[in-house]
């Protein structure tokens, strides 16, 4: 069995394939995939909001009406894993394209909806449009950035995506109580015409030469439609280090919805915030610090990378960069969450307030010191699947977490505040646990199922 110094990659010239595009160019490719990688995250957040309104107009209830939160996991799962599969086949280019009109046209949907099966089977169009973003942003960025580069340029991408995940609740609810919720996603739809032109207009094709799918092809038609199966993206996870660190990454990303989703019931009721538009606005800390957080984890994870390999003698050992995240898993996220749920309980006024959204601040960078580490690792080491793996890894995390998240208001109802979030920062230790021993036996672990992971020449 080799050991632990013995390298993935040997040490070589970077290929030539990352100065394709200028630094400037590079820049601009990030915002736009960001730019993508921000509209799941804000569909998915702005609608929870407007389901009372919702089911008003419709004349259901918020329970039937809730079912769309769900069908949109499903969506965005689905969509995830269909975009990424064929993005590996035609191009990220090609891919973000196709799927831009769907959301169009779904958002239109979803505002003329004038029943709950028009407003479910439109809900789902939507989401699954724009499913892909932030699987294929990572491909992208995997694509034009060099190993010591991508944690850095990743995590800028992450930061703006997870923005996504603050903003959009405030802005829902105020939609909700100062507008329309047809305007809201008659706005969505416009959003993403407005996108569509800006990626066919100055997005270029970033996949490396001679490695799509349709490049193998000798002969092709002139409009070639070929069948890429999407559920093979989730055999990577069959790999113990690939399933170890999504595991890892959803028992960390617990805390944040344990956070979030009750917290009307929460923070909203101990502290008497009744206005929709202002529990929203109690969101914003939280992406704030995935905003901080998420750029300032990438380079952290960048610095290691590149000061482990110089310890080594220039051999890379793929885990030195998820050694970047102890300083969230083991003490940001935990602390911030078990904090939270003590001061709920027992702080009350402006000061347990204010105590709680700093805590939600410094889960939301703590979050991020765990999750762009491992996003970047996952495109290290299955580079030429990139997106493939970034989808099965988001896919699979959106189960787990979904599966925990309907547990949160249940657990606080039967055994409070407090242990539900002390729960919370147990399993976040626990995910951090699973890393470090990804850390220790990572060699071993990618050793016994090889998934087709990274070599220098292809990486």
């Amino acid at each position: 069995m080799v050991s632990e110094e013995s390298p993935l990659l040997a040490i070589t010239t970077h290929e030539a394939i990352y100065d394709r595009f200028a630094p400037d160019q590079k820049r601009w490719i990030v915002f736009l995939v960001s730019f993508a990688g921000f509209l799941p995250m804000f569909v998915s957040s702005t609608f929870v909001p407007s389901i009372p309104q919702i089911a008003k107009d419709l004349d259901s209830t918020h329970a039937v009406v809730s079912l769309t939160v769900s069908l949109s996991m499903l969506a965005s799962a689905v969509g995830g894993l269909v975009w990424a599969a064929y993005s590996s086949f035609y191009g990220r280019r090609s891919i973000y394209l196709w799927g831009m009109p769907f959301v169009c046209v779904g958002s239109c949907g979803v505002a003329l909806s004038t029943s709950l099966q028009s407003l479910l089977f439109w809900r789902f169009v939507q989401t699954f449009g724009c499913a892909g973003g932030m699987s294929l942003g990572a491909g992208v960025i995997g694509d034009i950035y060099k190993l010591e580069e991508r944690g850095t340029a990743i995590g800028i991408f992450f930061g703006a995506t997870l923005l996504g995940l603050a903003v959009a609740p405030f802005l829902g609810g105020a939609a909700t109580q100062y507008w329309s919720w047809r305007n809201l996603h008659y706005s969505i739809g416009a959003w993403g015409l407005v996108q569509m032109l800006l990626l066919y207009l100055s997005f270029p094709e970033t996949s490396h030469p001679g490695t799509l799918g349709i490049d193998k092809i000798r002969r092709r038609r002139w409009v070639h439609i070929a069948w890429v199966n999407p559920l093979r993206s989730l055999w990577l996870l069959r790999s113990p280090n690939l399933f170890g660190v999504m595991l890892a990454s959803s028992l960390v990303l617990i805390s944040d919805f344990v956070l979030l989703v009750p917290l009307a019931y929460t923070i909203g009721v101990r502290y008497g915030i009744t206005n929709e538009a202002i529990i929203g606005a109690c969101f914003l800390p939280n992406g704030l610090g995935n905003f901080i957080g998420a750029p300032v984890a990438g380079r952290l994870s960048d610095i290691v990378v590149r000061r482990w390999r110089e310890k080594r003698r220039g051999v890379w050992y793929p885990e030195d960069r998820l050694r970047a995240t102890w300083i969230g898993g083991l003490f940001m996220v935990p602390l911030s969450v078990g904090a939270s749920g003590l001061i709920t309980t027992y702080v009350e006024g402006p000061i347990g307030l204010a105590l709680n959204l700093l805590c939600l601040l410094t889960n939301g960078m703590g979050v991020d010191f765990v999750v762009n580490p491992i996003g970047s690792y996952n495109v290290d080491v299955v580079h030429s699947r990139s997106a493939e793996v970034i989808a099965a890894h988001t896919a699979s995390k959106s189960l787990v977490i979904s599966a925990a998240t309907a547990l949160v208001i249940p657990s606080i109802e039967r055994i409070g505040v407090v242990w539900t979030d002390i729960i919370a920062a147990v399993l976040a230790v626990i995910g951090q646990g699973i890393i470090l021993l990804t850390i220790r036996y990572g060699d071993r672990m990618r050793a016994s199922i090889d998934v087709g992971f990274s070599t220098m020449e292809n990486n």
